[in-house]
């Protein structure tokens, strides 16, 4: 087991972790010694978490599963994959291919780690296609007294134990559901207005949609298209394909994204927006993201349109997706076809908040819920309303953690 006072960071250098002690345990023993030897605990994924949901504050006891050995065990014949807490999506992804098989859908990112982002309700894009967490089957936990836990669908917890903010106990394993292989393509269009848009049609025309603009002018710079080659063809009148390959901020390099122009390739090369050979940026920005009735999406970007310069001054750049309704009990997705409204602000928080504010505000009628990994400002108290099965989720965690081993501060402030 490693153990270490130095500074802990998330990705983007915007959260330094208070926590005493940082441990990376190497064996599953070591792991369940730990936990039940500590007052509180919360666990670090990938880091790509831009709060301090992570964070278990002084005292406590921030710890890493990476150093556990990378379990991934495939098992083709029930088309499932069993998981290990630390893996990320890249080295899943190639493992699972090489087996013929595949996960319905991809984060833009294969550099996250897979628990963490179903623990904090990450997604891909597609109107028919749920949160990440939609293609878990099972959870394995080790609990607050050391003890490990598995909760699979069918049980009455389920719902409440995949997008769990951590709150539960430290993940261990998750066992995903699989389907065969298949290649996509990644179609590129530009310059897509907002006046006319028919918005249910466009996020409809491919397996996997996202719209991207800076707000400097109305519309939409990019339409990132991803279509499965066992579907219809793209057929899309509304823009102009891009005259070469492109990257979602402006003046960035395309060499980081994953190949455009029609190429048809591997799922994991083409869902994600970005390579995983590549690291997509250096980390000095923001993240922010709400989600909301995807019925809603048209009035939620003249809303938005509406403070188009203020937007402009700190964001990079800003995606539109759709996620289909998730069951679980936090998601940002739970019970409803949503409306994903991402922004990737520059590194200068005192500049942002105040925007992070007024996108708030815009959206404020639309029971907008937020990203639980990504920088908001909005009132727990208005969080704690947008979510209808939160009553169950306390009750939960109050069964598996009734001392708060693994709440933090973030953690409270929802459950209490």
């Amino acid at each position: 087991m490693t153990r270490s006072a130095r500074a802990v960071t998330n990705w983007a250098r915007n959260i330094t972790y208070t926590a005493d002690e940082f441990h990376r345990p190497a064996s599953p023993d070591a792991l369940r010694a730990l936990v039940a030897d500590s007052a509180r605990v919360r666990v670090l994924g990938s880091g790509h978490s831009f709060n301090r949901i992570a964070d278990p504050g002084a005292g406590g006891v921030l710890l890493s599963v990476a150093g556990l050995p990378p379990v991934i065990d495939v098992d083709t014949t029930a088309r499932t994959v069993r998981v290990g807490g630390g893996v990320r999506y890249a080295e899943l992804a190639r493992t699972v291919h090489a087996q013929g098989l595949a996960l319905a859908n991809m984060a833009s990112l294969p550099h996250i780690s897979v628990a963490g982002s179903v623990a904090t309700g990450t997604h891909g894009s597609g109107v028919g296609n749920g949160p990440l967490a939609s293609a878990v089957r099972e959870v394995e936990l080790i609990t607050a007294d050391g003890g490990t836990l598995r909760i699979a669908r069918g049980d009455a917890r389920f719902d409440g134990a995949v997008t769990s903010l951590g709150a539960l106990g430290v993940v261990t394993a998750l066992t995903l559901d699989l389907e065969p292989a298949y290649e996509v393509e990644q179609h590129v269009f530009t310059e897509l207005p907002l006046d006319g848009l028919e918005y249910e049609t466009v996020a409809a025309s491919a397996y996997s949609v996202s719209l991207f603009t800076d707000w400097r002018a109305p519309g939409f710079r990019q339409v990132w298209l991803k279509r499965r080659t066992d579907q219809a063809p793209v057929d899309f009148p509304w823009a102009e394909p891009a005259a070469g390959a492109m990257h979602p901020v402006p003046g960035m390099p395309a060499v980081n994204c994953t190949e455009q122009g029609g190429v048809p390739g591997p799922w994991h090369e083409r869902l994600p927006h970005f390579r995983a050979e590549f690291t997509p940026s250096s980390g000095s920005e923001l993240q922010s993201e709400y989600l909301l009735p995807r019925a809603d999406a048209l009035v939620a970007l003249r809303a938005l349109d509406a403070i188009r310069e203020a937007l402009a001054e700190v964001v990079l750049t800003c995606e539109v997706r759709t996620v289909a309704a998730d069951t679980q009990w936090l998601s940002p997705a739970y019970g409803r076809d949503s409306v994903a409204l991402h922004f990737t602000w520059i590194e200068d928080a005192a500049a942002v908040l105040p925007v992070v504010r007024a996108v708030e505000a815009a959206l404020g009628t639309l029971d907008a819920r937020p990203h639980w990994g990504k920088v908001f400002e909005m009132p727990s108290a208005v969080v704690k309303e947008r979510l209808p099965r939160l009553a169950d989720f306390r009750a939960l965690a109050a069964e598996l953690d009734p001392a708060g081993k693994f709440a933090n501060e973030f953690v409270r402030e929802i459950l209490s």
